[in-house]
């Protein structure tokens, strides 16, 4: 007896797939913004800060 329905196959792992790809995809672009947009830049004032600050030392010092 024929079905009405036919069988689903390949389906899931095609939505597996795209979700995965999707997801990758958003969390390394997102990464790299924010390592490259927030991390860093922050990362470099406050380094320039401290060597600011070690300067200022070093020259009260003498």
């Amino acid at each position: 007896m024929p079905t009405a329905i036919p069988p689903i196959t390949g389906m899931l792992r095609r939505g597996l797939v795209l979700d995965l790809s999707t997801a990758f995809g958003f969390g390394t672009t997102f990464g790299y913004l924010w390592w490259y947009g927030f991390h860093l830049p922050r990362v470099r004032e406050r380094d320039t800060y401290y060597a600011r600050l070690e300067a200022e030392r070093a020259a009260q010092r003498g």
